[in-house]
């Protein structure tokens, strides 16, 4: 099934529980009853009915993504025009039309985030949860800057999601730099062995490989792959420095 369907999916595991319950929320503030019903006979066709487990993940992004944005207090344009773009690529104007209104409601919401993310953790696979982190990554970098506090909500939502803390240090790496960056995205220490180095950059290469996504869409695949180049890049730099083959 297309990763389009995402959207078209609607209702699935993510409107029931806090996820549906904040959609529901949020559809309800923008339409008035018939409004309502025209919307939900949409959700309901057979063609929406026709999708993956993919068809709720959709929900995920938005939610957390509106978690994440208002952290630092403000919504930036930049932020919301990555979200807006990211959704385009994947599902056309007109249907993120629909849920960048449903964002914007979501964005007014108090988001209980520990309830939110143990929900996504229960139904999603772990390599789907870390892309999550590196779309969340991308929102706060979207102004060219991580704002402290955005990067706090996303720790936070990596540790609810089961996401272990080399993983998600790894993957902050590729966004936040540091001395020590290319070590954390191996997720290995600078006293490594050459052996144990090479070791875990096979694994590393492997968890990163974009196939483990392939059933997320194209760009999930593109964030796989540059997470991918991200570990290779990594693991060039360190032989360099020093001195391997």
């Amino acid at each position: 099934m297309s990763y389009r369907k995402w959207i078209g999916g609607g209702l699935g595991w993510a409107f029931a529980g806090p996820i549906g319950a904040m959609l529901g929320f949020a559809i309800g503030s923008m339409f008035d009853n018939a409004g309502k019903q025209e919307y939900q006979r949409i959700y309901n066709s057979p063609d929406a009915r026709e999708r993956t487990e993919t068809g709720d993940f959709s929900a995920s992004l938005l939610v957390l993504a509106a978690a994440v944005m208002k952290a630092d207090g403000k919504v930036l344009k930049s932020e919301l025009n990555y979200v807006k773009n990211f959704f385009v690529q994947q599902f056309g104007a007109e249907k993120t039309k629909q849920q960048m209104q449903i964002f914007k409601e979501l964005l007014k919401q108090d988001i209980p985030l520990k309830d939110v993310c143990l929900q996504i953790k229960h139904f999603t696979r772990h390599s789907d949860r870390l892309q999550l982190i590196h779309f969340l990554f991308g929102i706060s970098g979207a102004d060219q800057h991580y704002d402290p506090n955005e990067v706090e909500v996303i720790e936070r939502i990596s540790h609810l999601l089961g996401i272990s803390t080399a993983d998600y240090n790894s993957i902050r790496a590729m966004f936040v730099k540091d001395s020590h960056g290319d070590y954390k995205i191996l997720e290995v220490t600078a006293d490594v062995s050459d052996e144990d180095l090479k070791k875990a950059y096979r694994k590393m290469a492997i968890k990163y490989h974009p196939d483990k996504v392939s059933h997320l869409g194209e760009d999930f695949q593109k964030m796989a792959k540059e997470k991918f180049q991200k570990v290779q890049e990594a693991y060039e730099n360190i032989k360099k420095s020093r001195g391997l083959n």
